[in-house]
Parts: structure tokens; C-alpha cells; sequence
């Protein structure tokens, strides 16, 4: 069914058990739970899917090592096993990562770690080698039998020194521990979003569609393509909105101060000796306020980050020109001899977190838990609850989204009959795991459809298994390379704007592809794949070129870049 359909159907049959407002990842992943489970559901965004705060994450999937220091072991626990269920769910996006921290005292922290775990204090501190020892070693203690990615290791000064040989000479140690790389979060809700509409017929996934208003037993909700209202009638509401929760629960008729979000903002940077320093390593480490930072490894570029500043509207985010200045003396600290400049930003990037609104002295200490809130009853003129999905993160966003279901199920009187634990993720079903294994899968491929190897090795790195779809796809037409980016083909874009839902330009730009944030657009380019759009969507040419302006604009304007 396609969107103008599905919306048709909905103005035909407005009733629906379950509504989830907000297409980021805690959204989707309830959607798809949901749609496994054969709840008639519909989701909707007032944007793309996985545009708002879910586009702006380090691209980790990690168990949160610090939040130890905060006493959240429940917390650690489970994101250590939701890492490694993503890299063995989602092989094709999330894979393990190796992860060194830099260290440059023995002993600091020892005392303000433990009154930290009570609440007594609130300052940030940097924390030595005899800490972060045995924070990774409950760390590592919390994987257990679940033994995806190896186990720590402590370097010497001397032994670091000779492994980064452009590493701040005033270390005293180094370790290395595992946690998981997201390549392309965005693809990874999508492929989601994507899987519960094949699971279910029911399961109803909207872009571009906004919350209005709601009373008594009704939603009013916007088509932003066509300013048409759509009236519907949800037994249940899920308000995953992110940081727009309170926003979303005003549009309701509610006031609600659930979050207290904070903004985190990165950098992608085009520096090729840092990039050949730091390998396939993420370091990860703290710099002398305390403040947590990442130096990331993002195919031929480098990711930077990440900010943790409270902000008061989400629309607001947009990485600054202090940021972008700590991120380039944070970075100076643990690589000093590398030389790192404004000019070699390629994109930037900022989200807010949708943290539980906290009394918290220091945004450090806001906790990364997530639960439920619900209003029902004499709260609301709503003839439904409402759930607001209060925190969360993307590493948990699985066991967050099951938390949501079984209260959902519950609420209907509906046992589950299907759980997401061991459920592949779109491009990660019957993914190959060996070297062997990858090697015949594409010798299959390129016999079955004439492709070369080497451009089957592009679509199985940006799609994993479901590259078997694109190929297919890619052979029923003639075909040619895109001419301001050759490893991209006219039909392989054709297959993105036909079949994953694009209804702007920088859907394909920022989100089906890593093409904006890795900084290989140009004008030319935004201007050919507008080309190609315009011809799959019938397009005017005052439309194609509107487009190509949306797009530029939001580069420049969010993401401080300029074609």
C-alpha cells in the first residue's frame, strides 16, 4: 500500500488500537515489536523517519561504561547486552569496535568516584588508570557468557607510545575495550520501519505527517506534502517524540515537563593523517573538564564529539562556534602533533537527548534510563492513555521498544507470541559470517545478476543482504554510474526513492545514504540525484528546484555546510 493509499484508508477507517507519534529509533523499534505482534499500528513523523534527535548519535552502540560512576548498573547491564545483540542482529551496520581511552594520571578519581555513586558530589573530575581499571573490569564482568567482543586491555606508556606513534607523549596508560559501531543509524530505523510493514498489513508507517491537536476520541493529524488534516481514532497513543515530548503532549491538550534534554553536537572532519592515526579505533576519553569525548572512525573520515549542554527547545540545536573551538582543542590534547582545522569540517551535526527532566547540579549526572509515563483518565480530556517514552538511547532501543510493547499488549489483553532478542534486522538476515562465506554469497550474486564483484561489494557494504533486492533491481533496466559520484548508480537511487519511502531530496542525501554527512556532496550532485527524483516522481521543474534549495539550505543552516 502505497502513501497516498494508506492515508486514504486511514480517512475511510480512522479507527486504530495503537498511534505512535515520532519516527526516531525508540518509535520505530515499538512499531516493529508492535507489528510482529499483530497490533493494527500506525506511525507517524512530522519529518523523515529518524530525523530528529535518533539522527544526531555518536554512531555507538555501547553499554555506557561512566554511567557505572552514577550507580546506574541496571542501566549498564542491559545496554551491554543490547550492544551485542544489534552487532549479532545487524551485522551489516553495527559491528564491534575496538575503543582505547587515553589516560594521563594513575591515581585521580579514586575519591570523587565513590561520592560521586552517592550523590555527594556533582564536580567533574578526570579519572585515572586505577578507576577506569576497574570500571572495565566490571564492564567486561557484565557481558558474561555473552562473549561478542573480547575482553579489555591495559597498555604501558611505552607500549601505547609504540602502537600511536602520534599519541600525546604525557599519557601514562592506554586500554583498550569493545563496544559497537553503528555505520548508518539512520538505514538501520528505516530497515525497521521496513520490516514491520512486510511482517504486518496492518502496520502503517508515515513520514511527513504531524500531530495536530487530540480530543476526546480523536487526532487530527497533518499531511506536511499536502496540508491536508486526517482524522483518526486510536484505542492507545505512544508518544515517542523524543525531546518534542512535552510539545507533543501540549498539542494534546496536556502539559507535561518530562524532559530536561540535553544537546550533544559532533563534527566530521576530512583529516587523513588523523584518520591514518587512529586506525580503526575509537578513542574515547576525558578531557580536563571531565566532559566525555569521542575521536570516531567513519569510513574515510574522522567524527568528533560529543557537547552535553542543556537546551530549552530541540528546534534549536545547532552546533556552535564554541563546539566546534572545544572539539578542536579536545582533539589537540591526545593527538597534539596532528594538525586539525575549521577547514577540515565537512559536516556538523546536533541533536538533543531526550533525557528525563532532572534536579541534577551537572548534565553528566542526568540519568540515561528510560521508562513510561502515562496519562489517562481525569489527566486529559483523551478518551485514551497516553505513553510518553520518556529517555532511552539507541544502543537499548530494542529492550526499551519490548518494555513498550508488553505494557501495550497488556493494555489490550493480547499475549505476545513473538519476541525481537534474536530478530534480524532487515540487511542482516542470513548475512554471511565468514570471509569464505561473503565470498560465494557475491560470486552467487554477480552470476545471478550480471553485475561485476566489485560493484556488488559496494551494495552489500551499504546494504548488507538486502543489497540481493537493490541488485535485482539495478538489472532490469539499463544502468550507468552517477556522473558526480561514480559508485552510485541512477537506478540504484531510483530503487531508494521508489521503494524506502523518500518524499524530499535530502531523505536520499542525509539519510538513505552517508553521502551529506561524509561531505561528498557537491552542487552538481544534490543537482543530478534531484534529476533523478523528478523523473520517478514526476516533478516540475519549479519542483526539482525547490528541492535542490531545501537541501542546500539545510546544509548550510544545520550542518554549517556550503556547496
Amino acid at each position: 500500500m502505497n502513501r497516498t493509499e494508506t492515508l486514504t484508508s486511514l480517512k475511510e477507517n480512522p479507527q486504530v488500537s495503537v498511534l505512535i507519534v515520532g519516527a526516531g529509533i525508540n518509535g520505530i523499534g515499538t512499531f516493529r515489536d508492535l507489528a510482529l505482534n499483530g497490533v493494527d499500528v500506525v506511525l507517524v513523523d512530522r519529518g523523515d523517519f529518524c530525523s530528529g534527535a535518533s539522527s544526531a548519535s555518536s554512531h555507538m552502540a555501547h553499554g555506557g561504561i561512566r554511567y557505572l560512576e552514577n550507580g546506574e548498573f541496571r542501566l549498564v547491564r542491559e545496554a551491554v547486552k543490547e550492544r551485542n545483540r544489534m552487532i549479532q542482529n545487524a551485522p551489516h551496520i553495527v559491528k564491534p569496535l575496538p575503543t582505547t581511552i587515553p589516560m594521563f594520571k594513575y591515581f585521580s578519581g579514586i575519591l570523587n568516584a565513590p561520592l560521586k555513586f552517592m550523590g555527594w558530589l556533582d564536580k567533574p573530575s578526570e579519572r585515572g588508570s586505577i578507576i577506569i581499571k576497574l570500571g572495565l573490569m566490571m564492564y567486561d564482568a557484565y557481558t558474561g557468557s555473552q562473549r561478542t567482543v573480547p575482553r579489555h586491555t591495559f597498555y604501558s606508556r611505552a607500549a601505547s607510545l609504540a602502537k600511536w606513534k602520534k599519541l600525546n607523549p604525557e599519557i601514562v596508560n592506554t586500554a583498550v575495550y569493545y563496544d559497537g559501531l553503528i555505520s548508518n543509524p539512520e538505514r538501520l530505523a528505516l530497515e525497521l520501519a521496513l520490516d514491520a510493514e512486510a511482517d504486518n498489513p496492518n502496520a502503517r508507517a508515515l513520514n511527513y505527517v504531524s500531530l495536530v491537536s487530540g480530543s476526546g476520541n480523536t487526532v487530527v493529524l497533518r499531511d506536511e506534502l499536502t496540508d491536508e488534516t486526517i482524522e483518526v481514532q486510536p484505542k492507545l497513543l505512544i508518544n515517542a517524540a523524543g525531546p518534542w515530548i512535552d510539545f507533543a503532549n501540549h498539542s494534546l491538550g496536556v502539559t507535561t515537563t518530562y524532559i530536561g534534554g540535553t544537546k550533544g553536537s559532533h563534527l566530521v572532519l576530512d583529516n587523513p593523517e588523523l584518520r591514518a592515526t587512529i586506525g580503526e579505533n575509537e578513542f574515547f576519553f576525558e578531557n580536563k573538564d571531565g566532559r566525555i569525548v569521542l575521536i570516531f572512525p567513519m569510513q574515510d573520515r574522522v567524527l568528533v564529539g560529543t557537547s552535553d549542554i542543556k537546551i530549552e527547545h530541540p528546534d534549536e540545536a545547532r552546533c556552535t562556534d564554541d563546539e566546534i573551538n572545544y572539539f578542536l582543542e579536545m582533539t589537540a590534547r591526545v593527538f597534539p602533533a596532528i594538525k586539525v582545522t575549521r577547514e577540515q569540517i565537512v559536516f556538523a551535526f546536533s541533536g538533543v537527548r531526550p533525557l528525563a527532566n532532572s534536579a541534577a547540579k551537572t548534565t553528566g549526572q542526568y540519568s540515561r534510563d528510560h521508562h513510561i509515563e502515562v496519562l489517562s483518565g481525569d489527566w486529559t480530556n483523551l478518551s485514551f492513555p497516553v505513553y510518553s517514552l520518556v529517555g532511552g538511547k539507541w544502543t537499548s532501543f530494542r529492550a526499551f521498544s519490548e518494555q513498550v510493547t508488553d505494557k501495550t499488549l497488556e493494555f489490550f489483553g493480547i499475549k505476545r507470541n513473538k519476541g525481537t532478542e534474536d530478530l534480524p534486522i532487515g540487511g542482516g538476515r542470513n548475512y554471511p559470517q565468514t570471509d569464505e562465506d561473503r565470498a560465494k554469497y557475491l560470486t552467487g550474486l554477480a552470476a545471478w545478476t550480471g553485475l561485476s564483484h566489485e560493484r556488488l561489494e559496494e551494495l552489500f557494504e551499504r546494504y548488507g543482504t538486502r543489497a540481493e533486492t537493490v541488485a535485482e533491481f539495478i538489472k532490469l533496466a539499463d544502468d550507468s554510474p552517477l556522473k558526480s559520484l561514480p559508485d552510485y548508480s541512477q537506478r540504484e537511487i531510483l530503487f531508494l526513492a521508489q521503494y524506502e519511502k523518500v518524499r524530499h531530496l535530502d531523505d536520499i542525501l542525509l539519510r538513505r545514504t552517508m553521502l551529506g554527512m561524509l561531505g561528498r556532496l557537491t552542487r552538481d550532485a544534490v543537482i543530478e540525484i534531484a534529476e533523478i527524483l523528478a523523473e520517478a516522481f514526476g516533478w516540475s521543474l519549479s519542483r526539482k528546484n525547490a528541492e535542490a534549495e531545501r537541501t542546500l539550505r539545510l546544509l548550510a543552516d544545520r550542518h554549517r555546510v556550503r556547496l
